[in-house]
This record gives C-alpha cells, structure tokens and sequence, in this order.
C-alpha cells in the first residue's frame, strides 16, 4: 500500500475514533474517552476527492495510559487495524497523535486541537504539487454520541464535506 494511502487510512482510522466530553478533565486524560466499543455510521459523499457511499462499523478501543503517553489498539469490526499513541503538548495546548500500523509498516503522525467539544485533526498534503488541506471534525452533541464531518479545502476557507456520520458509544 502506497505511504499516502497508509496515511489516509490512519488518518481514516481517526475520523472514526469516537472521544467524550466526559474525558473534559485536561492534559493527556482528555483522550481517555477513546477506550470502549463504538457504532459508527458513516456517509462518503460524491466529491472530487470521494465516492457516494454509506458504511456501518463496529470500532473497539483498547486503551491505556503510561505515564504521559495514551495508546490505543484500534479494532474495526474484529480486525486490529492500528496503534494510536497519543502525547500532549501543554505549551502549545496540542496533541500528537502517532499511529502505527500491523506488520512493521512506515508509522505516521498526525495533529489533534481541542476547543470546547469540539476535536479537529488536521493535516494536509499536495495535489499535483499545490497544497491541499484536510481536516476531520468531531462535535461532542453528548457524552456517548459525537456527530462528525470530514473536509478538504485549497485555501483553508472553503471546505468540501467528503464524509459525515455519527459515533454511538454501546453499553
């Protein structure tokens, strides 16, 4: 699998990955939500850079904190699909996210910004060498349900909505 398309699966991986205004407490614990079993729904819509398409996932989380490191062990319907290490930054208030992928592939890294309830992770990357962005959002509408789109831009102003879905978390 090309390094470009390994990083949109992560990066993928991420938009799916459900967090809760309970973990609202600060620093590296704020990620803490991410642990437990999710049901996710998901809408592509038809956009230069994505197919019309609808999807239903079960997402279980397996997570832990060491120190000033979370991890979690991201499972999609059964299927270990990525490592997510996540550390905090308080200076800057930012998160780093890195994921790594079963079987030794190349790991990648990614940015998470947290303003209330709501979670973006942004990260961009280029189309025949010009600068495109992207960005996953999660709106927090309660602690056990997130509603969230998923967006390209060339300017940082306008976005395209390529994906937008719920997170349900299960008992």
């Amino acid at each position: 699998m090309p390094t470009a398309a390994r990083r949109m699966l992560s990066i993928a991986l991420l938009a799916i990955a459900p967090v809760s205004v309970r973990a609202q407490t600060g620093g590296i614990d704020k990620v803490a939500a991410y642990s437990g079993s999710w049901k996710i729904t998901i809408e592509h819509l038809d956009t230069a850079l994505s197919k019309a398409s609808k999807e239903t996932t079960n997402l279980r989380n397996d997570c832990w904190r060491s120190a000033g490191y979370f991890a979690c062990n991201q499972f999609v319907d059964g299927d270990s699909k990525v490592l997510i290490v996540f550390v905090y930054n308080a200076k800057d208030d930012t998160y780093t996210s890195y994921q790594i992928p079963p079987g030794g592939g190349p790991s990648g890294s990614g940015k998470l910004l947290i303003q209330g309830n709501t979670w973006t992770f942004p990260w961009e990357d280029t189309d025949g060498g010009k600068p495109i962005y992207f960005r996953v959002v999660n709106v927090f509408t309660s602690p056990t349900t997130i509603e969230y789109r998923q967006e390209f831009s060339r300017d940082k102003l306008q976005w395209t909505v390529t994906a937008r879905g719920s997170e349900q978390k299960l008992p």
